[in-house]
Protein backbone atom coordinates (compact mmCIF):
# COMPACT_ATOMS: atom_id res chain seq x y z
CA UNK A 1 0.00 0.00 0.00
CA UNK A 2 1.56 2.86 -0.95
CA UNK A 3 2.63 5.47 2.04
CA UNK A 4 0.02 8.62 0.88
CA UNK A 5 -2.72 5.72 1.20
CA UNK A 6 -1.75 4.58 4.37
CA UNK A 7 -2.17 8.26 5.83
CA UNK A 8 -4.68 8.50 4.28
CA UNK A 9 -6.64 5.86 5.90
CA UNK A 10 -5.35 6.83 9.39
CA UNK A 11 -6.52 10.16 9.11
CA UNK A 12 -9.88 9.13 9.34
CA UNK A 13 -9.51 7.77 12.77
CA UNK A 14 -7.12 10.73 13.55
CA UNK A 15 -9.53 11.94 15.30
CA UNK A 16 -8.46 8.59 17.28
CA UNK A 17 -6.42 8.56 20.33
CA UNK A 18 -3.87 7.86 21.24
CA UNK A 19 -2.16 10.98 19.68
CA UNK A 20 -0.56 10.92 16.24
CA UNK A 21 -1.04 11.73 12.64
CA UNK A 22 0.53 8.41 11.90
CA UNK A 23 -0.39 5.11 11.28
CA UNK A 24 0.97 2.24 13.09
CA UNK A 25 1.70 -0.08 10.61
CA UNK A 26 4.32 -2.11 12.33
CA UNK A 27 5.93 -1.87 15.61
CA UNK A 28 7.34 -5.86 16.45
CA UNK A 29 10.30 -6.65 18.84
CA UNK A 30 12.98 -8.28 17.85
CA UNK A 31 14.63 -10.00 20.74
CA UNK A 32 17.05 -8.22 22.74
CA UNK A 33 18.92 -6.43 19.72
CA UNK A 34 16.12 -3.33 19.93
CA UNK A 35 12.84 -2.48 17.74
CA UNK A 36 12.03 -2.46 13.86
CA UNK A 37 10.14 1.19 13.49
CA UNK A 38 8.08 1.64 10.38
CA UNK A 39 6.06 4.90 10.68
CA UNK A 40 4.39 6.51 7.58
CA UNK A 41 5.86 9.92 7.71
CA UNK A 42 4.47 12.36 5.35
CA UNK A 43 6.81 15.41 4.08
CA UNK A 44 3.57 17.36 2.89
CA UNK A 45 2.16 18.10 6.08
CA UNK A 46 2.36 21.62 8.22
CA UNK A 47 3.53 19.28 10.95
CA UNK A 48 7.39 18.86 10.81
CA UNK A 49 9.21 15.60 10.28
CA UNK A 50 10.73 15.01 13.90
CA UNK A 51 7.72 15.97 15.12
CA UNK A 52 5.43 13.65 13.31
CA UNK A 53 8.08 10.85 14.51
CA UNK A 54 7.75 11.99 17.98
CA UNK A 55 4.05 10.92 17.83
CA UNK A 56 4.28 8.14 16.48
CA UNK A 57 7.03 6.78 19.30
CA UNK A 58 5.23 8.48 21.94
CA UNK A 59 1.70 6.76 20.66
CA UNK A 60 3.69 3.14 20.57
CA UNK A 61 4.97 4.14 24.17
CA UNK A 62 1.03 4.48 25.52
CA UNK A 63 -0.36 1.63 23.89
CA UNK A 64 2.13 -0.33 24.95
CA UNK A 65 2.95 -1.46 21.67
CA UNK A 66 7.29 -0.44 23.02
CA UNK A 67 6.84 -1.86 26.33
CA UNK A 68 8.84 -0.09 29.67
CA UNK A 69 12.47 -1.02 29.29
CA UNK A 70 12.16 -1.91 25.59
CA UNK A 71 15.71 -0.31 23.14
CA UNK A 72 14.96 1.85 20.58
CA UNK A 73 17.54 2.07 17.63
CA UNK A 74 19.85 3.94 17.06
CA UNK A 75 19.65 7.68 15.86
CA UNK A 76 21.61 6.40 13.13
CA UNK A 77 20.00 2.65 12.36
CA UNK A 78 16.80 4.38 12.69
CA UNK A 79 17.88 7.44 9.86
CA UNK A 80 19.04 4.80 7.59
CA UNK A 81 15.60 2.63 7.53
CA UNK A 82 12.96 5.64 7.53
CA UNK A 83 15.20 7.47 4.82
CA UNK A 84 16.14 10.35 7.30
CA UNK A 85 18.44 12.82 8.19
CA UNK A 86 20.08 11.60 11.25
CA UNK A 87 19.24 15.37 13.15
CA UNK A 88 15.08 14.91 12.20
CA UNK A 89 15.59 11.64 14.45
CA UNK A 90 17.88 12.98 17.17
CA UNK A 91 15.49 16.17 17.16
CA UNK A 92 12.33 13.40 17.93
CA UNK A 93 14.65 11.26 20.49
CA UNK A 94 15.42 14.58 22.28
CA UNK A 95 12.12 15.66 22.34
CA UNK A 96 10.57 12.17 23.97
CA UNK A 97 13.71 12.53 26.51
CA UNK A 98 12.90 15.37 27.84
CA UNK A 99 9.22 14.50 28.50
CA UNK A 100 10.75 11.29 30.20
CA UNK A 101 9.59 9.07 27.72
CA UNK A 102 12.82 7.79 26.62
CA UNK A 103 16.03 7.47 28.62
CA UNK A 104 19.41 7.23 26.76
CA UNK A 105 22.54 5.10 28.07
CA UNK A 106 26.26 5.50 26.60
CA UNK A 107 27.31 3.04 24.93
CA UNK A 108 23.49 1.09 25.67
CA UNK A 109 21.01 3.29 23.60
CA UNK A 110 17.78 4.74 23.99
CA UNK A 111 14.90 2.78 26.44
CA UNK A 112 11.64 3.41 27.10
CA UNK A 113 11.95 5.15 30.64
CA UNK A 114 9.63 3.87 33.50
CA UNK A 115 8.06 7.50 33.48
CA UNK A 116 6.02 6.65 30.62
CA UNK A 117 2.78 5.52 31.98
CA UNK A 118 1.39 8.74 31.55
CA UNK A 119 -1.86 8.64 29.50
CA UNK A 120 -4.16 11.29 29.12
CA UNK A 121 -7.45 10.47 30.77
CA UNK A 122 -9.90 13.08 29.17
CA UNK A 123 -9.79 12.81 25.33
CA UNK A 124 -11.23 15.80 23.16
CA UNK A 125 -9.27 14.03 20.18
CA UNK A 126 -12.01 11.51 18.74
CA UNK A 127 -14.89 12.29 16.28
CA UNK A 128 -17.10 10.30 17.42
CA UNK A 129 -20.08 9.35 19.42
CA UNK A 130 -19.90 8.12 23.20
CA UNK A 131 -20.23 4.05 23.30
CA UNK A 132 -22.01 4.39 26.68
CA UNK A 133 -24.69 5.33 24.65
CA UNK A 134 -24.94 2.67 22.36
CA UNK A 135 -28.47 1.16 22.92
CA UNK A 136 -26.93 -2.85 23.17
CA UNK A 137 -29.84 -4.57 23.84
CA UNK A 138 -31.66 -3.20 20.89
CA UNK A 139 -28.80 -3.55 18.69
CA UNK A 140 -28.40 -7.77 19.42
CA UNK A 141 -32.23 -7.75 19.56
CA UNK A 142 -31.78 -6.44 15.62
CA UNK A 143 -28.91 -8.46 15.28
CA UNK A 144 -30.81 -11.34 15.80
CA UNK A 145 -34.05 -10.62 14.18
CA UNK A 146 -31.52 -10.28 11.04
CA UNK A 147 -29.68 -13.39 11.26
CA UNK A 148 -33.69 -15.29 12.08
CA UNK A 149 -34.99 -13.75 9.12
CA UNK A 150 -35.88 -15.15 5.16
CA UNK A 151 -33.34 -13.17 3.96
CA UNK A 152 -30.15 -14.07 5.43
CA UNK A 153 -29.12 -16.53 3.60
CA UNK A 154 -29.14 -13.85 0.38
CA UNK A 155 -27.34 -11.26 3.04
CA UNK A 156 -24.61 -14.11 3.28
CA UNK A 157 -24.00 -14.32 -0.68
CA UNK A 158 -22.28 -11.70 -2.66
CA UNK A 159 -24.24 -8.41 -3.32
CA UNK A 160 -23.87 -5.71 -5.65
CA UNK A 161 -21.38 -2.71 -6.14
CA UNK A 162 -24.56 -0.38 -5.45
CA UNK A 163 -25.61 -1.59 -1.86
CA UNK A 164 -28.00 -4.08 -0.24
CA UNK A 165 -31.07 -3.16 -2.35
CA UNK A 166 -33.80 -3.03 0.36
CA UNK A 167 -31.25 -0.41 2.25
CA UNK A 168 -30.72 1.38 -1.17
CA UNK A 169 -34.51 1.73 -1.36
CA UNK A 170 -35.37 2.78 1.90
CA UNK A 171 -32.25 5.52 1.78
CA UNK A 172 -33.63 7.09 -1.93
CA UNK A 173 -37.51 6.98 -0.67
CA UNK A 174 -35.88 9.09 2.29
CA UNK A 175 -33.86 11.65 0.15
CA UNK A 176 -36.89 12.12 -2.60
CA UNK A 177 -39.41 12.73 0.50
CA UNK A 178 -37.20 15.79 1.33
CA UNK A 179 -36.60 16.89 -1.98
CA UNK A 180 -32.91 15.97 -1.81
CA UNK A 181 -32.82 13.14 -5.14
CA UNK A 182 -34.31 13.95 -8.16
CA UNK A 183 -35.72 11.32 -10.49
CA UNK A 184 -32.56 11.22 -12.22
CA UNK A 185 -30.64 10.28 -8.88
CA UNK A 186 -29.10 7.17 -8.02
CA UNK A 187 -27.56 5.69 -4.67
CA UNK A 188 -24.58 3.91 -3.88
CA UNK A 189 -23.90 2.10 -0.39
CA UNK A 190 -19.84 3.00 0.76
CA UNK A 191 -18.07 1.89 3.23
CA UNK A 192 -18.27 5.30 4.98
CA UNK A 193 -17.92 8.43 4.25
CA UNK A 194 -14.05 8.48 3.68
CA UNK A 195 -14.50 5.33 1.04
CA UNK A 196 -16.87 8.05 -0.70
CA UNK A 197 -14.28 10.49 -0.80
CA UNK A 198 -12.40 8.34 -2.20
CA UNK A 199 -14.53 7.06 -4.85
CA UNK A 200 -15.03 10.89 -6.12
CA UNK A 201 -11.48 11.15 -6.22
CA UNK A 202 -10.47 8.20 -8.40
CA UNK A 203 -13.58 8.75 -10.60
CA UNK A 204 -14.00 12.13 -10.72
CA UNK A 205 -10.51 14.03 -10.39
CA UNK A 206 -7.19 13.77 -11.81
CA UNK A 207 -3.62 14.71 -10.86
CA UNK A 208 -3.77 17.72 -12.53
CA UNK A 209 -6.52 18.86 -11.25
CA UNK A 210 -7.60 21.91 -8.63
CA UNK A 211 -9.79 20.55 -5.80
CA UNK A 212 -11.67 23.22 -3.87
CA UNK A 213 -12.01 22.72 -0.22
CA UNK A 214 -12.42 24.20 3.12
CA UNK A 215 -9.74 25.42 5.34
CA UNK A 216 -9.76 24.26 7.86
CA UNK A 217 -10.75 21.08 6.99
CA UNK A 218 -10.75 17.14 8.10
CA UNK A 219 -7.94 15.36 7.38
CA UNK A 220 -8.93 12.35 5.62
CA UNK A 221 -10.80 14.54 3.25
CA UNK A 222 -7.31 16.39 2.65
CA UNK A 223 -5.80 13.32 2.41
CA UNK A 224 -7.97 11.62 0.09
CA UNK A 225 -7.52 13.98 -2.62
CA UNK A 226 -3.52 14.38 -1.99
CA UNK A 227 -3.24 11.02 -3.65
CA UNK A 228 -2.85 11.90 -6.38
CA UNK A 229 -1.07 15.54 -6.28
CA UNK A 230 -4.32 17.24 -6.96
CA UNK A 231 -3.90 21.07 -6.43
CA UNK A 232 -6.20 21.75 -3.19
CA UNK A 233 -7.42 25.45 -3.08
CA UNK A 234 -7.87 26.42 0.75
CA UNK A 235 -11.46 27.90 1.62
CA UNK A 236 -11.29 30.03 4.44
CA UNK A 237 -13.59 29.39 7.10
CA UNK A 238 -13.87 31.64 10.02
CA UNK A 239 -16.05 32.42 13.30
CA UNK A 240 -18.59 33.10 11.07
CA UNK A 241 -18.63 30.02 8.65
CA UNK A 242 -17.18 29.53 5.20
CA UNK A 243 -16.02 33.18 3.68
CA UNK A 244 -18.64 33.08 0.66
CA UNK A 245 -16.85 36.01 -0.91
CA UNK A 246 -13.84 33.89 -1.19
CA UNK A 247 -15.31 31.02 -2.59
CA UNK A 248 -17.36 33.06 -5.33
CA UNK A 249 -13.82 34.68 -6.54
CA UNK A 250 -11.57 31.21 -6.29
CA UNK A 251 -14.93 29.68 -8.24
CA UNK A 252 -14.43 32.38 -11.21
CA UNK A 253 -10.90 32.49 -10.83
CA UNK A 254 -9.72 28.92 -10.53
CA UNK A 255 -12.71 27.00 -11.83
CA UNK A 256 -12.17 23.70 -9.56
CA UNK A 257 -13.05 20.26 -10.73
CA UNK A 258 -14.68 19.54 -7.54
CA UNK A 259 -15.58 21.73 -4.69
CA UNK A 260 -16.01 19.58 -1.63
CA UNK A 261 -17.85 21.61 1.28
CA UNK A 262 -19.75 21.00 4.95
CA UNK A 263 -22.44 23.11 5.08
CA UNK A 264 -23.58 21.62 8.79
CA UNK A 265 -21.06 21.53 11.32
CA UNK A 266 -18.26 21.69 9.74
CA UNK A 267 -15.06 19.51 11.09
CA UNK A 268 -13.11 20.94 12.70
CA UNK A 269 -14.90 24.09 13.25
CA UNK A 270 -17.92 23.46 14.22
CA UNK A 271 -19.25 25.83 12.15
CA UNK A 272 -22.66 25.91 9.38
CA UNK A 273 -23.24 28.24 6.23
CA UNK A 274 -26.91 30.22 7.18
CA UNK A 275 -29.40 28.89 5.33
CA UNK A 276 -29.95 31.98 3.42
CA UNK A 277 -26.48 32.14 1.68
CA UNK A 278 -26.75 28.33 0.33
CA UNK A 279 -28.57 29.51 -2.38
CA UNK A 280 -26.15 31.92 -3.03
CA UNK A 281 -23.53 28.71 -3.31
CA UNK A 282 -25.59 26.91 -5.34
CA UNK A 283 -25.86 29.38 -7.56
CA UNK A 284 -22.25 30.15 -7.75
CA UNK A 285 -21.30 26.58 -7.83
CA UNK A 286 -23.11 26.35 -11.19
CA UNK A 287 -22.05 29.95 -12.71
CA UNK A 288 -18.56 27.86 -12.47
CA UNK A 289 -19.67 24.33 -13.64
CA UNK A 290 -17.59 22.67 -11.13
CA UNK A 291 -19.16 19.40 -9.32
CA UNK A 292 -20.37 20.39 -5.57
CA UNK A 293 -19.29 17.65 -2.89
CA UNK A 294 -21.64 18.15 -0.47
CA UNK A 295 -20.51 16.47 2.73
CA UNK A 296 -23.64 16.47 5.62
CA UNK A 297 -22.26 13.23 7.80
CA UNK A 298 -22.88 16.01 10.65
CA UNK A 299 -26.62 17.54 9.61
CA UNK A 300 -28.48 14.74 11.74
CA UNK A 301 -26.56 16.42 14.93
CA UNK A 302 -28.72 19.80 15.11
CA UNK A 303 -29.72 20.00 19.00
CA UNK A 304 -30.73 23.51 18.64
CA UNK A 305 -33.48 25.00 15.98
CA UNK A 306 -34.69 23.83 13.02
CA UNK A 307 -32.71 21.30 10.57
CA UNK A 308 -31.11 23.86 7.37
CA UNK A 309 -32.21 22.58 4.03
CA UNK A 310 -29.20 20.68 2.29
CA UNK A 311 -27.57 22.75 -0.54
CA UNK A 312 -28.72 19.86 -3.08
CA UNK A 313 -32.36 19.83 -2.15
CA UNK A 314 -32.19 23.72 -3.19
CA UNK A 315 -31.94 22.11 -6.84
CA UNK A 316 -32.04 18.29 -7.05
CA UNK A 317 -30.89 18.46 -10.54
CA UNK A 318 -27.71 20.42 -10.94
CA UNK A 319 -25.98 17.47 -10.18
CA UNK A 320 -24.98 17.81 -6.47
CA UNK A 321 -23.01 14.69 -4.81
CA UNK A 322 -24.72 14.39 -1.50
CA UNK A 323 -22.73 12.28 1.09
CA UNK A 324 -23.97 10.63 4.14
CA UNK A 325 -22.93 7.80 6.60
CA UNK A 326 -24.70 6.77 10.06
CA UNK A 327 -21.18 6.93 12.05
CA UNK A 328 -21.93 9.93 13.51
CA UNK A 329 -26.01 8.99 14.46
CA UNK A 330 -25.43 5.25 14.95
CA UNK A 331 -22.61 2.80 15.08
CA UNK A 332 -19.26 4.02 13.51
CA UNK A 333 -18.03 0.25 13.44
CA UNK A 334 -20.10 -0.54 10.60
CA UNK A 335 -18.93 1.71 8.43
CA UNK A 336 -22.03 2.04 6.27
CA UNK A 337 -22.40 5.51 4.35
CA UNK A 338 -23.96 6.58 1.32
CA UNK A 339 -23.84 9.04 -1.68
CA UNK A 340 -26.98 10.11 -3.96
CA UNK A 341 -26.45 11.85 -7.22
CA UNK A 342 -26.85 11.50 -10.70
CA UNK A 343 -27.50 8.44 -12.21
CA UNK A 344 -24.53 8.23 -14.71
CA UNK A 345 -22.21 9.27 -11.79
CA UNK A 346 -23.29 6.99 -9.44
CA UNK A 347 -22.94 3.83 -12.18
CA UNK A 348 -18.96 5.29 -12.78
CA UNK A 349 -18.49 5.90 -8.73
CA UNK A 350 -20.25 1.84 -8.68
CA UNK A 351 -17.75 0.79 -11.23
CA UNK A 352 -14.65 1.71 -9.02
CA UNK A 353 -15.78 0.47 -6.13
CA UNK A 354 -16.87 -3.09 -7.50
CA UNK A 355 -12.75 -3.28 -8.21
CA UNK A 356 -11.81 -1.84 -4.98
CA UNK A 357 -13.97 -4.47 -2.59
CA UNK A 358 -16.70 -5.85 -4.43
CA UNK A 359 -19.36 -3.69 -2.15
CA UNK A 360 -20.38 -3.03 1.44
CA UNK A 361 -20.73 -5.31 4.35
CA UNK A 362 -24.07 -6.96 3.35
CA UNK A 363 -24.94 -8.03 6.73
CA UNK A 364 -23.49 -4.14 8.47
CA UNK A 365 -26.31 -2.74 5.65
CA UNK A 366 -29.33 -5.23 6.64
CA UNK A 367 -28.78 -4.55 10.40
CA UNK A 368 -28.87 -0.69 9.90
CA UNK A 369 -31.45 -0.91 7.60
CA UNK A 370 -33.74 -3.20 10.45
CA UNK A 371 -32.44 -0.46 13.25
CA UNK A 372 -34.10 2.23 10.97
CA UNK A 373 -37.46 0.31 10.01
CA UNK A 374 -38.22 -0.46 13.93
CA UNK A 375 -37.63 2.87 15.12
CA UNK A 376 -34.66 1.96 17.61
CA UNK A 377 -32.71 4.07 15.46
CA UNK A 378 -34.95 7.53 15.64
CA UNK A 379 -34.98 6.36 19.81
CA UNK A 380 -31.10 6.46 19.57
CA UNK A 381 -30.80 9.18 17.97
CA UNK A 382 -32.76 11.31 20.12
CA UNK A 383 -31.17 10.25 23.16
CA UNK A 384 -27.76 11.11 20.80
CA UNK A 385 -29.09 14.42 20.40
CA UNK A 386 -30.24 15.05 24.45
CA UNK A 387 -26.71 14.38 25.68
CA UNK A 388 -24.76 16.55 22.71
CA UNK A 389 -26.86 19.32 23.67
CA UNK A 390 -25.65 19.16 27.37
CA UNK A 391 -22.00 18.53 26.24
CA UNK A 392 -22.26 21.61 24.13
CA UNK A 393 -23.69 23.52 26.64
CA UNK A 394 -20.98 22.78 29.40
CA UNK A 395 -18.17 23.31 26.62
CA UNK A 396 -18.97 26.42 25.41
CA UNK A 397 -19.80 27.68 29.25
CA UNK A 398 -16.23 25.98 30.33
CA UNK A 399 -14.58 27.67 27.40
CA UNK A 400 -16.21 31.00 28.52
CA UNK A 401 -15.22 30.59 31.89
CA UNK A 402 -11.28 28.42 31.72
CA UNK A 403 -9.66 29.84 29.04
CA UNK A 404 -7.58 32.37 28.83
CA UNK A 405 -8.23 36.05 28.38
CA UNK A 406 -8.16 36.81 24.31
CA UNK A 407 -9.30 33.58 23.45
CA UNK A 408 -11.64 33.30 21.36
CA UNK A 409 -13.95 29.92 20.09
CA UNK A 410 -16.82 28.99 17.86
CA UNK A 411 -20.36 28.31 18.95
CA UNK A 412 -22.12 25.86 17.14
CA UNK A 413 -25.57 24.85 17.66
CA UNK A 414 -24.68 21.16 16.74
CA UNK A 415 -22.02 18.40 15.20
CA UNK A 416 -18.66 17.21 18.03
CA UNK A 417 -16.63 19.90 17.58
CA UNK A 418 -15.83 23.03 18.35
CA UNK A 419 -12.26 25.28 17.27
CA UNK A 420 -10.64 27.78 19.86
CA UNK A 421 -7.94 30.14 18.63
CA UNK A 422 -5.40 31.06 21.33
CA UNK A 423 -3.76 34.71 22.43
CA UNK A 424 -0.37 35.40 22.69
CA UNK A 425 1.25 33.25 19.45
CA UNK A 426 0.55 30.14 21.55
CA UNK A 427 1.39 27.21 19.39
CA UNK A 428 -0.68 24.20 19.82
CA UNK A 429 1.07 21.89 18.26
CA UNK A 430 4.29 22.25 20.97
CA UNK A 431 1.72 22.71 23.77
CA UNK A 432 0.25 19.31 23.03
CA UNK A 433 3.23 17.25 25.04
CA UNK A 434 2.41 19.79 28.00
CA UNK A 435 -1.52 19.26 27.63
CA UNK A 436 -0.93 15.53 27.55
CA UNK A 437 1.38 15.42 30.47
CA UNK A 438 -1.61 16.96 32.69
CA UNK A 439 -3.98 14.25 31.06
CA UNK A 440 -5.94 15.61 28.33
CA UNK A 441 -5.60 15.36 24.44
CA UNK A 442 -6.77 17.46 21.67
CA UNK A 443 -5.53 17.93 17.81
CA UNK A 444 -3.78 20.75 17.03
CA UNK A 445 -5.30 23.54 14.13
CA UNK A 446 -2.32 22.62 12.13
CA UNK A 447 -3.00 18.71 11.91
CA UNK A 448 -6.78 20.81 9.70
CA UNK A 449 -4.47 22.81 7.81
CA UNK A 450 -4.93 23.10 3.54
CA UNK A 451 -3.17 26.63 2.86
CA UNK A 452 -3.49 28.87 5.67
CA UNK A 453 -1.93 28.97 9.23
CA UNK A 454 -3.84 27.66 12.24
CA UNK A 455 -1.10 27.18 14.34
CA UNK A 456 -2.31 29.07 16.71
CA UNK A 457 -6.03 26.71 16.64
CA UNK A 458 -6.84 23.27 18.07
CA UNK A 459 -10.12 21.52 18.18
CA UNK A 460 -12.05 19.85 20.61
CA UNK A 461 -14.13 16.89 20.09
CA UNK A 462 -16.66 17.16 23.47
CA UNK A 463 -19.29 14.33 22.01
CA UNK A 464 -17.22 11.32 23.49
CA UNK A 465 -16.55 13.03 26.83
CA UNK A 466 -19.14 13.49 29.60
CA UNK A 467 -19.70 16.67 30.78
CA UNK A 468 -17.83 16.15 34.16
CA UNK A 469 -14.76 15.11 32.07
CA UNK A 470 -15.16 18.30 29.84
CA UNK A 471 -15.51 20.90 32.73
CA UNK A 472 -12.38 19.22 34.15
CA UNK A 473 -10.55 19.22 30.45
CA UNK A 474 -11.31 22.43 29.89
CA UNK A 475 -10.02 23.80 33.24
CA UNK A 476 -6.66 21.84 32.97
CA UNK A 477 -6.26 23.49 29.12
CA UNK A 478 -7.13 26.73 30.23
CA UNK A 479 -4.37 26.52 32.97
CA UNK A 480 -1.82 24.76 30.62
CA UNK A 481 -2.37 27.65 27.98
CA UNK A 482 -2.24 30.70 30.58
CA UNK A 483 1.19 29.26 32.01
CA UNK A 484 2.53 29.63 28.32
CA UNK A 485 1.35 32.67 28.13
CA UNK A 486 2.88 34.15 31.23
CA UNK A 487 6.17 32.19 29.86
CA UNK A 488 5.94 34.22 26.59
CA UNK A 489 8.69 36.35 26.56
CA UNK A 490 7.76 40.16 27.07
CA UNK A 491 7.92 43.07 24.31
CA UNK A 492 10.81 44.90 23.15
CA UNK A 493 10.30 48.13 24.29
CA UNK A 494 10.94 50.73 21.51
Amino acid sequence: MPETMTHGIFLLGADIPPIGLLSTIQCCILGSIGMLLSPQLDSALNVPLYRQLYDYIRSAIGTGALPLGARLPATRELAGQLGLNRATVSAAYELLESEGLIRGHVGRGSFVSARTAIQPTIGFAASRPDADLFPLDDFRQTCREVIEGPEALAILQLGVPNGYAPLREYLLEQARTAGEASPNDDILITSGCQQALDLIRRVLAGPADTIAVEDPVYPGLRAAFQQDGARLLGIPVDRNGMDIDRLEQMLQSERPRLTVITPDFQNPTGTSIPSGLRNRVLRSVKSASTTLVENDIYGELRYNGSRARTVKSLDPNAGTLLLRSFSKIAFPGLRVGWIIGPREIVRRLAEAKRLCDLHTDQLSQAVILRFAQTGRLSAHLTRVLSAGAGRLRVTLEACAADLPDGSEFTRPEGGMHVWIWLPGGIDTLETLGKAQQAGVSYLPGSYFAVTRDHSNALRLSFAGASPEQIRKGIALLGAVFQQELERAPEPALV
